[in-house]
């Protein structure tokens, strides 16, 4: 018998043939989420690949082009769809704001504020960005990390794209 084999007899013994089902099918529905953001570029070349399964959650990032400061928008992997949840704002700089009746403004306690209950999905999972120059430093924020879009592709247009399995590419 094989390693393997004998292995999942021990365990199905050990836990119980029902327990060992759900463990299995838990296990085999988190391998199955192949969910994954993407950014690509205009002849369709692959920049950037992130594990994106359902619940999680990431931000674009980058240095506001006139005053320098950080803004963020976060985004959600809810049941296959992109969402928007959140957009932080540390001023009322040229071309941001909070737009009435799109999502509650609650301060951030640092002068700036949050746009908190968005909660848009973006049409096709999808959207197309011009990338900043190394100065605005478009970046993602994902799992504490941060992937600097600009380095890749400063200057370029490029899309991000939620791909779940059931996706069209």
């Amino acid at each position: 018998m094989d390693l393997l084999a004998k292995l999942a007899t021990q365990s199905r013994r050990a836990l119980g043939p029902a327990t060992f089902c759900v463990l299995i099918l838990n296990g085999a529905a988190v391998l199955a989420d192949a969910s994954r953001l993407e950014v690509r570029d205009a002849e369709d070349q692959l920049l950037v690949a992130l594990p994106m399964p359902e619940g999680e959650r990431w931000c674009l990032e980058w240095n506001h082009s006139v005053t320098g400061i950080r803004v963020q928008d976060c985004y959600r992997h809810i049941q296959g769809k992109m969402v928007l949840e959140r957009s932080h704002q540390p001023d009322f700089a040229a071309g941001l704001g909070h737009v009435p009746g799109r999502g509650r403004q609650v301060s951030d306690g640092q002068g700036g504020y949050w746009i908190e209950d968005i909660d848009e999905p973006v049409a096709g999972n999808r959207y197309h960005l011009r990338v900043g120059s190394k100065k605005v430093d478009h970046r993602l924020l994902h799992e504490g990390r941060r992937t600097s879009l600009s380095e890749k592709a400063a200057g370029e247009r490029v899309t991000i794209h939620l791909r779940t399995p059931d996706s069209t590419p």
